[in-house]
């Protein structure tokens, strides 16, 4: 037992380290070769309560790339850990090794590719030109496109290479999908990656995300998936370290190159810890913020124009109302750890 805690505390502390240190060198990069985004999104938002609570300032000053401190700490670590093994090949060495292939090959392949493709769009947006950089429709729709290719790849790996087509129906025992498996992933992960507007205020994605991936740490370690619990802490942690700079006034923001990824990340974990259907309680605030750009794109086209929120995604809606960011992210960061907490407990009986 004690082995398998320190298997997943160190490597999660060590993820929190190598963010801290490596961020000096990021910011760096990121100011001097001007990583922010180039045009407002007040230009095409006219919404009253819009334009009182937008800092166009700040959002054209402050990089949006630092998920970049993320994943890259997450490879750092994950890569330290295989040399050592490689270098050291002692038993006690090799029992403390959390990568694995039938673990933690799938997770961490799927946050690399997801971040590159989130990198792509940052990049589009900070030093392209026309449509595609002012993140018009089209291009959205373009991403859709590249997740839902992605999250297939990712579908037929799981049923045909690992024979997953069932989920756990809590308290009900395994539910069989057969091939309905696949649309099934794909539809998980696209309404993940959906939560992901929750990146709109200082330190909001990123203590939200910390919360949702220490509970996924727990999950995995009760159902005895140790090297799984250790990537979901490597993920806190280095999500950690990048909070711990983008706590207001943020140094640089989460961009698509982290929240693509991790939100990605986060679907296909919840299918290897076989607890999808408990995902919407742990990653409550993303179902929410998400469910609030919907129902209000519903009601302006249903109800002539009339909005259900002020403004959306929800975070938004309370800023419009009066409150301050930060007591916003605030409250989003206690909501997403009683959110997380329950998710953990009612996984844990419902098994």
């Amino acid at each position: 037992m004690l082995t398998n805690l320190l298997k997943i505390i160190i490597p999660t502390a060590l993820a929190f380290l190598v963010g801290l240190s490596i961020t000096p060198v990021a910011t760096h990069f990121f100011f001097k070769y001007k990583m922010w985004k180039k045009y407002s999104r007040s230009i095409d938002a006219t919404a009253p309560d819009f334009q009182k609570i937008h800092n166009e300032k700040e959002e054209l000053n402050t990089p949006r790339v630092g998920g970049i401190i993320i994943w890259v700490s997450v490879i750092l670590v994950v890569f330290l850990y295989y040399l050592v093994s490689i270098l050291f090949p002692h038993s006690e060495i090799i029992k403390m090794n959390f990568i694995s292939r039938d673990q933690t090959f799938i997770p961490l392949f799927t946050l690399i590719l997801g971040s590159l493709i989130g990198l792509s769009d940052d990049l589009i947006q900070i030093y392209g030109k026309g449509r595609f950089a002012h993140d018009d429709k089209s291009w959205r729709n373009w991403k859709v496109l590249l997740i839902f290719i992605l999250s297939l790849f990712i579908a037929i790996w799981f049923f045909d290479k690992l024979g997953m087509s069932s989920i756990h129906i809590p308290f009900g025992g395994e539910f069989n999908l057969g091939i309905l498996f696949i649309p099934f992933f794909i539809l998980v992960t696209l309404a993940t990656f959906s939560g992901g507007v929750i990146d709109g205020l200082d330190g909001l994605s990123g203590g939200v995300l910390v919360s949702v991936f220490t509970a996924y740490a727990l999950i995995a370690y009760a159902g005895n998936q140790i090297n799984i619990a250790a990537f979901c802490g490597v993920l806190a942690g280095a999500t950690l370290a990048f909070l711990w700079f983008n706590i207001p006034p943020a140094r640089f923001y989460m961009g698509e190159t982290g929240i693509m990824g991790l939100t990605i990340t986060l679907a296909t974990l919840a299918f290897l810890t076989d607890s999808v259907l408990v995902l919407p309680i742990v990653a409550m605030p993303l179902l929410l913020s998400s469910l609030s750009v919907i129902l209000q794109i519903l009601s302006k086209k249903l109800r002539n124009g009339k909005r259900i929120f002020r403004l959306a995604p929800l975070h938004h809606h309370f800023e419009a109302l009066g409150w301050p960011s930060y007591k916003v992210t605030m409250r989003f960061w206690v909501l997403s750890i009683m959110f997380a907490i329950i998710g953990v407990i009612f996984f844990v009986i419902s098994k």
